[in-house]
């Protein structure tokens, strides 16, 4: 069943993410949403996050590599989150429980938002998941890690947008 509706929610994309909705450029303004919390209320990205370097992270629970990436991504940011580290997990076309039951066995403390239509992950040109977009404190793109990546990868891309290099 996850298998199914990990292909639907390719197609999903695939369909709705044509030449209308271009992935955002390096160097250019993050695009702008606002998503529901899973711990309830909402965030404003970019924002709400202005003088941080935010991670935004597409999962959903059918992806094989999303669980023990965002497990492995946690003491990450518990280590820089003082330093500036937001990461947001957003999960894609997925309801509420769905994604609950899925992040609380995994103790992480970073928001959880909902992207129940898909919209956002449209308008991030995510085509695959995981996917990771890099936004530094101005709101600009600075890069994306497409696929899983390890706490040492993650964690040194941000240290260059942190430390400002």
């Amino acid at each position: 069943m996850r298998i199914l509706s990990g292909l639907l929610l390719i197609l999903l994309l695939a369909a709705c993410g044509g030449p209308d909705t271009p992935a955002p450029v390096n160097g250019q303004p993050a695009p702008a949403f606002r998503l529901n919390r899973l711990a309830g209320g909402t965030l404003a990205v970019p924002d709400g996050f202005a003088g941080k370097v935010v991670a935004i992270r597409f999962w959903a629970d059918w992806c094989p590599y999303c669980r023990k990436e965002m497990a492995e991504l946690q003491p990450v940011y518990a280590r820089l989150h003082e330093r500036g580290l937001e990461i947001l997990a957003v999960n894609v076309a997925q309801d509420a429980d769905t994604a609950r039951r899925f992040v609380e066995p995994l103790g992480i403390g970073y928001p959880v938002l909902l992207d129940t239509d898909g919209a956002t992950a449209r308008a991030y040109g995510v085509k695959a998941l995981p996917m990771t977009w890099l936004v530094d404190a101005k709101g600009v793109v600075r890069g994306k890690i497409i696929g899983e990546a390890t706490p040492e990868v993650f964690e040194r891309k941000v240290l260059e947008l942190i430390d400002g290099r």
